[in-house]
């Protein structure tokens, strides 16, 4: 197995954790650990996915070597799967620092063993074929207050629903003809447990098998069935399947099961001002409100990859969130600490103006001064790059205020007030100048030769405290700069009637920022601080060579909260 996965230690395990260490000191399953991570290939993986993909490859990391983590591709459903949801999540788990090795399953390699398991069912007189349609297998199944009604089909005999059940995989039945149902109990006080849908016929070519199949497995029949041919162990799913564990139980103790697996439930990540259903997140796809599944907006994990969250900021939040088994919503805020805290350690800082307004030194008389600065101010491992300083700056327009307030409380420019230029000069700002609209274009300094170092200028009286950032407006590039924040406006979008309504007007704004010359050259993925603004990465998808797109990844600080 590769790369760590971050785990509690043994005074902070969770129940799960407490689960298996349990079992292998029962001596359970001849001390091994065999994990999975089941997804449908129907869409791509969101963040509450990773929750899942590191929680089971974090148990089996830690009993290794007498452990495994497979990756299975539930791919019974051949209508809404596609070979390129396949390569994505692969790609996405590798990301995330998961590694399956060898381990790489699809359920439609077991359809003819599960296809045997279904006629066992059968010869045992606890499955049938039924003729009813969907609709009335529906209504037939009553609620919690009433219960079902048993179909007229449910007594055929062992010999008759055999020879059903070959012609409907022969083919000799449209959609929706019959289908195999397993025969439990519709008095049952879980709903799951009556008389469950196994097989349905969907004339489909399917991704892998093609045109060999037109009968395919229900995901219930499908799940346990498929831990059990694997040797699964712990067999890990969220809070919405707890009901249906028994189901899970009850197919692997009816059929000649190589193993018995068995399976836990834990919470499921739930984040405010965002949604985490796979419907919703195609609707916003399809329907072109996003720029596809990979949309630095969306809450996918090539949606975070792409707008720079790194892998090990959402395997610390997963590892400071916890797993338990009582559904909690966290704030988004959270998570974007620790990416901020990740990128703080990793990222080199510079410089670059979002909202530019121009500042000409009246008294530069000389050659540019050529600048040596850090890349890190607390790291010198980063090194450091060369800036010029000349006559004409570009500082970002928040810098500056026509009528600003006391010193006391104003440390930035504004007329006759001074501020130090960072790793640069004191100036100080003598006049400024307006367009015909009344916006300020353009503002007229002087500088303080004697104050580069740190020094304070001997000609003012105070010290200066502000300290601003800026670039050179001859070498600075104008660049595309993406602003992303939520995608919602509401803390809650998924309990609303419409959440489409809720989309934040403001979740995109695309500016031209003029940045340090050398990040002209930044490679896709490249990430960067621009020093009091906020954490940057090179585009993968839009940057070109010598032409990056930059993503703001996260602010330096949560501006949302006081925002709403």
């Amino acid at each position: 197995m590769n790369e760590r996965i971050p785990t509690n230690k043994k005074e902070h395990r969770n129940f799960i954790e407490n689960i298996v260490a349990k079992d292998l000191e029962a001596g359970k399953h001849e001390g091994w650990v065999v994990t999975r991570f089941p997804p449908e290939p129907n869409g791509y993986l969101h963040i509450g996915h990773a929750k899942a993909i590191l929680l089971s490859y974090g148990l089996a990391w830690n009993n290794a070597p007498k452990s495994r983590f497979h990756l299975r591709f539930d791919d019974t459903n051949p209508e809404k799967e596609e070979t390129e949801y396949v390569e994505a999540i692969k790609k996405d788990i590798k990301w995330l620092g998961a590694d399956w090795g060898e381990n790489l399953f699809f359920a439609s390699d077991y359809f003819e063993k599960l296809y045997g398991f279904a006629v066992e069912l059968i010869n045992k007189g606890l499955a049938f074929v039924d003729d009813q349609t969907f609709e009335e297998i529906q209504n037939s199944r009553g609620n919690f207050e009433t219960p079902g009604t048993n179909s007229p089909f449910r007594e055929r005999s062992v010999e008759e629903n055999l020879k059903l059940f070959q012609e409907m995989r022969e083919g000799k039945y449209q959609d929706g003809e019959k289908v195999l149902r397993a025969k439990i109990d519709m008095a049952s006080n879980f709903m799951c447990m009556r008389d469950p849908v196994l097989y349905r016929i969907r004339h489909v070519e399917h991704h892998r098998t093609g045109k060999e199949w037109c009968l395919y497995p229900l995901y219930d029949f499908t799940h346990g069935l498929s831990d059990a041919i694997e040797g699964i162990t712990h067999s890990l799913c969220s809070l919405e399947f707890q009901d249906n564990r028994r189901l899970y139980d009850w197919f692997v103790e009816n059929v000649s099961a190589p193993s018995r697996p068995h399976q836990y439930e834990f919470a499921r990540l739930n984040l405010d001002y965002t949604v985490m259903s796979k419907r919703k997140l195609l609707q916003l796809v399809n329907e072109k409100y996003v720029d596809g599944w990979d949309d630095p907006r969306m809450p996918t994990v090539s949606g975070v990859r792409r707008r720079g969250y790194p892998a090990a900021a959402l395997r610390n939040f997963m590892e400071q969130i916890g797993v338990g088994k009582e559904n909690t919503v966290i704030e988004l805020s959270i998570l974007e600490a620790n990416v901020r805290d990740e990128l703080n350690r990793t990222t080199k800082r510079c410089m670059g103006i979002l909202d530019p307004i121009k500042v000409t030194l009246t008294n530069w008389d000389k050659e540019d001064h050529q600048i040596e600065a850090p890349f890190h101010p607390q790291d010198e491992s980063f090194g450091t790059r060369l800036i010029n300083f000349g006559p004409e700056l570009y500082i970002e327009r928040s810098d500056f205020l026509e009528d600003p307030p006391s010193p006391k409380k104003w440390f930035r420019l504004g007329p006759g007030r001074s501020v130090r230029l960072r790793y640069g000069y004191v100036i100080t700002c003598d006049e400024y100048v307006k367009d015909g609209e009344g916006n300020v274009t353009e503002l007229k300094c002087t500088y303080h030769e004697d104050s580069f170092g740190g020094k304070q200028p001997q000609a003012l009286e105070k010290k200066v405290k502000g300290i601003i950032h800026w670039v050179n407006a001859k070498e600075a590039i104008d660049t595309e700069i993406r602003l992303y924040d939520r995608l919602f406006k509401h803390p809650d979008p998924g309990a609303v009637d419409n959440f489409l309504e809720e989309i934040n007007p403001d979740s995109l704004s695309i500016i031209k920022g003029k940045l340090e010359p050398f990040l002209g050259s930044a490679k896709p993925g490249e990430q960067f601080q621009l020093e009091r603004v906020g954490y940057f990465t090179a585009d993968e998808k839009l940057s070109q060579d010598s032409a990056p797109v930059f993503n703001r990844t996260v602010g330096l600080k949560d501006s949302w909260a006081k925002k709403a």
